[in-house]
């Protein structure tokens, strides 16, 4: 049922206990229990801090390059140490710092921009920040034990193979790097889901801030560009560990296949980053002027525009590797054209500042300094789109300055602003506008004289990434400049710090709304998140109903309690949110906090080949995942939620109105996306030779991939009956359900069975030739892909024998299915793929 326009606000009055009930529900756990905690407004919290520590340790190893740089025959640091020093700090900036804390700023932000009580999957949230925080933290400990990466924070081999880089280094940043993504995909799964299901009744698409769009864009550009390195840090990790050549061309690799992979994910990475603090722009530059953003569909088209065009663009990292022309022409074009819908946010940034009624506040002196350097940043990417340019400046420092001059512009300053504008949600307060001012100053000047002459420097033929030069160069006094600029700039930081530990130690108070801002993160909020969820009319719905704050905390919009007694939010409507049903959210527990460090445990140990520890820290964090999968998917103890005096909506949903079937897409995504790179690894690497297979390998007989296809058939179809099967929950029909997935799982495995043999009896031998390497990659992904479906028909027939697989809770079984289908195609297409090469490379 849906309200009619005059249903909301409720005049009725709220029933005693009913705000009770709901803090009882919401409750934060106390001490060091804390930490067990999954709600967004802690779990946030945890992200941003963690995330500001990397950002802090980062900048400490970009003073000690620039004090090495300082003069030229630089002694500080020597050549091995200084190689490790610049790998980790473009490692930490790009991996633990940029993407983790525009994650980590929407996981705390979000729901009180959408009005919702929290997202979907508070504990994938919770676990992501463990495995971030975990494997980051030991990652970074690496350098005090001399075993830290020195092959640059993109890794190229064959500088990085096991014949260039022998020791532990590179192993800890393909096993540390590779696991931190995983951590970054779960983020991204819950912020899809989040947004678009759990949006305040009224709030549309065109009516969702910026920042949720922006953030939206960005979590779509994870999911599709992430897998890339996943799948580029596993083929190089392999080939380290067990001499399968993908990179080494001896034997029919290629280098330029990292390349690709990498840049597939590295170019949109930037976007990744940038994309976010757009959005959180958008927002501060409307309340900070007083008036909504102009041109606000415009800014959400740029957004997506954006998002697209930048998954064109990776080849502009290889236009020196001797790429096709027809290929560097094409990404050329593609680099002038993202500046198009780039350049549209910036002047509807501008347009908006002139409309309105401007606040000089230190918000608004970081975003005009984004804005300065954003825009020069821009700029110098257009030079380096012109493919002559490129090719005189790839290398220098001239790319060192216009990396950073669109990353911490386009980043760093607005992350600043954030942290000044919406400090008071967090603590009721805002930070020092003295010290503020202060701290722009200190940042802005530092950053412009460090990071402007490197312009010059690269010009003069400094080429990047080296400890040391002679002093005859003509280069001493800008990298002297640049040195003591950097430490300015460091400074700038250090003050912000002290500023934000002096007003961290203050009481907290109830926050109000400083900036005098239109959107619903401003509301009167508690752990809780709102004391009623908001119907929205306007993207501004705070300065279209000024009463609406005053309304919420009475209780007088949907939910204003809690029905089933445990915490709950609203799903609504993908494009026009309309309320469809409550859902019942998990509440804290340590077993996020088991699996991420479990998960962590099993990466880590295995760089160090200790094998058996390893394993066991894998079983631990899949105990740990079933423990707290266990306790969902549930039948409600009722069946309706009154949530208006007038409105009574279903608790919970099965297929594909359920939230975490919709998730359950978003991963498939995932490892859609980590196949089809393997598969193009395959591609690439079978187009080199001059025969295909090359000479020693052969094809298996074709009677065995008929008969593995036939099976992967009857393996998904019979997965596919037995969702078909539970239509009620009669015992006969659970049987049969069960029957259907223990044949489902016998077909699945001689599925593989009959395509690993047909591989063994023709002889692959995947250490010969880098053909047969991808084959025996493309194989192995399979036999992944078995372990989890064992894992996942396991559970879903324990649940089944508990009594835990209804009508009503059948979500367990809906997404096992989906994920069977997903095997099993990527099995018909792993098959097609390797018989099809042949025939296509003889075209």
């Amino acid at each position: 049922m849906n309200p009619s326009d005059d249903a909301l606000p409720s005049s009725l009055p709220r029933p005693a206990g009913e705000r009770e009930a709901l803090e009882r529900a919401w409750q934060s756990p106390k001490g060091w229990r804390l930490f067990s905690a999954v709600n967004n407004t802690q779990v946030g919290v945890f992200y941003i801090a963690t995330a500001m520590l990397f950002f802090v340790l980062a900048g400490i190893l970009a003073l000690m390059i620039r004090a090495q740089l300082a003069l030229p025959d630089g002694k500080l640091l020597d050549a091995e140490t200084y190689n490790q020093v610049f790998t980790m700090h473009g490692t930490v900036m790009m991996f633990l710092f940029a993407v983790p804390i525009v994650e980590a700023i929407a996981v705390y932000l979000l729901p009180g921009m959408l009005g919702a009580r929290d997202l979907p999957f508070p504990r994938l949230s919770a676990y992501a920040f463990w495995a971030y925080a975990i494997g980051g933290l030991a990652f970074f400990c690496t350098l005090f034990f001399g075993v830290s990466p020195a092959g640059g924070w993109f890794m190229y081999p064959p500088l990085t193979g096991k014949e260039f880089s022998p020791g532990l280094g590179a192993d800890f940043w393909l096993l540390g790097i590779g696991f931190i993504e995983i951590s970054a995909i779960a983020g991204a799964v819950e912020l899809i889901v989040g947004i678009l299901f759990t949006r305040a009744p009224g709030m549309t698409l065109m009516r969702m801030p910026v920042f949720a769009w922006a953030m939206l864009v960005t979590a779509l550009m994870i999911v599709f560009a992430f897998p890339a390195v996943i799948a580029a840090t596993t083929l190089l990790e392999v080939e380290r560990a067990f001499d399968w050549p993908f990179f080494i061309p001896q034997r029919g690799g290629d280098p330029l296949l990292w390349q690709h992979l990498f840049w597939f994910f590295g170019h949109p990475e930037v976007y990744i980053i940038f994309l976010p603090a757009a959005g959180m722009v958008s927002m501060m530059v409307s309340a900070l002027s007083r008036t909504p953003l102009v041109g606000y569909r415009a800014v959400v088209y740029a957004l997506v525009g954006v998002g697209i065009i930048s998954f064109a663009l990776w080849v502009h990292h290889m236009f020196a590797t001797g790429v096709g022309v027809t290929s560097m022409f094409v990404v050329s074009a593609a680099s002038f054209a993202v500046a198009v819908p780039s350049g549209v946010q910036v002047f509807a940034w501008i347009a908006t500042f002139w409309r309105g009624t401007v606040r000089w506040d230190t918000p608004t002196l970081f975003l005009i300094g984004f804005h300065v350097i954003f825009v020069l940043g821009g700029l110098t990417g257009v030079m380096v789109a012109v493919l002559p340019f490129d090719w005189q400046a790839h290398d220098s420092y001239f790319i060192v300055a216009h990396l950073h001059y669109v990353l911490i512009g386009g980043m760093v300053f607005p992350v600043f602003a954030s942290l000044y504008y919406w400090m008071p949600i967090y603590k009721g307060r805002r930070l020092s506008e003295r010290w503020g001012r202060w701290v722009f100053g200190l940042m802005f000047v530092g950053f412009n004289a460090s990071f402007l002459p490197m312009h010059l420097t690269g010009l003069l033929g400094m080429p990047r990434r080296v400890y040391t030069y002679p002093d005859h160069l003509g280069w001493n006094g800008l990298n002297l400049l640049s040195s003591v600029a950097a430490f300015v700039l460091a400074a700038g930081v250090l003050l912000f710090l002290i500023d934000a530990w002096r007003a961290l130690r203050r009481p907290d108070t109830d926050h109000d709304n400083p900036w005098r801002a239109g959107t619903l993160e401003w509301l009167p909020s508690r752990d809780y998140g709102v004391r009623s969820i908001p119907q929205i009319d306007s993207r501004e719905p705070l300065w279209s109903r000024p009463s609406l704050p005053d309304e919420v905390e009475a209780g007088r919009h949907w939910l204003p309690g809690t029905a089933t007694g445990q915490r709950e939010t609203l799903i609504t409507g993908v494009v026009d949110a309309t309320p469809r049903h409550v859902v019942v959210l998990p509440g804290d527990g340590w077993s996020p906090v088991v699996a991420a460090a479990g998960t962590a445990g099993f990466f880590l140990l295995l760089t160090v080949s200790q094998v058996v520890l390893a394993v066991a820290c894998g079983v631990l964090a899949i105990a740990a995942i079933v423990h707290w999968m266990w306790g969902s998917d549930r039948v409600a103890p009722m069946t309706t939620a009154q949530v208006t005096d007038k409105v009574a909506l279903p608790i919970g949903a099965a297929g594909r109105r359920s939230h975490s079937w919709w998730g359950t897409v978003v991963l498939i995504a995932v490892d859609m996306t980590i196949f089809a790179s393997f598969v193009y690894s395959h591609v690439h690497v079978a187009m080199l030779g001059d025969v295909c297979p090359p000479l020693g390998a052969t094809l298996p007989a074709g009677g065995n991939a008929l008969a593995a296809v036939v099976l992967w058939i009857a393996s998904a179809s019979a997965m596919a009956v037995a969702a078909w099967t539970l239509r009620d929950a009669s015992a006969q029909r659970q049987r049969r359900m069960r029957w259907c997935v223990w044949l489902a799982l016998a077909c699945a495995f001689a599925a593989f069975a009959v395509d690993l043999q047909g591989h063994l009896a023709v002889g692959l031998e995947p250490t010969t030739q880098a053909w047969s390497a991808t084959v025996g990659v493309l194989l192995g992904y399979q036999g992944f892909h078995l372990a989890v479906l064992t894992t996942m028909g396991l559970y879903l027939l324990a649940r089944s024998h508990a009594g835990l697989i209804a009508p009503r809770a059948r979500a367990t079984l809906d997404n096992t299915a989906l994920m069977w289908h997903c095997a099993a195609i990527q099995g018909i297409v792993g098959i097609a793929t390797v018989r099809a090469m042949p025939w296509f490379a003889a075209l």
